[in-house]
């Protein structure tokens, strides 16, 4: 289905903003640096639009708009399987990681709307990758475990709590030349970045399980 891209925005937002949103809302967000008439009128226009595509949508009442309840976004499914695993731990750990490796949120779109969404779910999703990865460790499932932890450290190298977690998943798997490497890489990323150091926290970690008592 081909929607003309002032449905695909509507629809975009809707589906970022469960629920019933009121349309004076939905319009100002969707449409902010214009008059109020305007963006209503642009609104109603993208309503139309999507009324011809075929299947109904979105349901519009009076004042509130909310997408139809037979409409599944791929982004709410994500969520909830990212608060499963953190609450929880992995139930099918195939299906948590297709739910948490998505694209990020509308990569493309530089609305405000969609960067705070945006950021939001890369902080959820990066937060579950670590717990699951922590969870396979702990199960003695090293090599699922160190997959999803680059995977995490994939999704944002400067987050030492990723970075932390790949390489506890390397000495626990046996490969402590693996993890002073990863340590090493990091280690210079920050530094060339950000002007920093590893925290104590991380440094303990690598001195507690590679350091051999005399």
């Amino acid at each position: 289905m081909r929607l003309p891209m002032t449905a695909q925005r509507l629809l975009a937002f809707l589906a970022l903003h469960p629920g019933t949103a009121q349309r004076l809302f939905v319009a100002g967000r969707l449409w902010p640096d214009v008059r109020e008439e305007r963006s209503v009128a642009n609104l109603r226009s993208a309503l139309w639009r999507l009324r011809r595509v075929g299947p109904a949508l979105v349901e519009a009442a009076p004042l509130g708009l909310a997408l139809a309840p037979d409409v599944t976004v791929d982004l709410q499914v994500a969520s909830a399987r990212a608060h499963q695993v953190i609450r929880h731990g992995p139930g099918d750990t195939a299906a948590d990681t297709d739910e948490l490796l998505v694209h990020d949120v509308l990569p493309d779109w530089y609305d405000e709307w969609v960067d705070a969404e945006r950021e939001r779910f890369r902080q959820l999703r990066l937060h579950a990758l670590e717990a699951l990865s922590e969870r396979l460790l702990a199960a003695g499932r090293t090599g699922e475990a160190v997959e999803i932890a680059l995977a995490a450290v994939s999704g944002e190298p400067l987050r030492e709590s990723a970075q932390r977690t790949l390489i506890k998943a390397h000495l626990v798997e046996g490969n402590p030349g693996e993890a002073l490497r990863q340590y090493r890489s990091y280690r210079r990323l920050i530094r060339d970045e950000l002007g920093l150091e590893p925290s104590p926290r991380m440094t303990e970690l690598l001195h507690g399980l590679l350091v051999t008592p005399a």
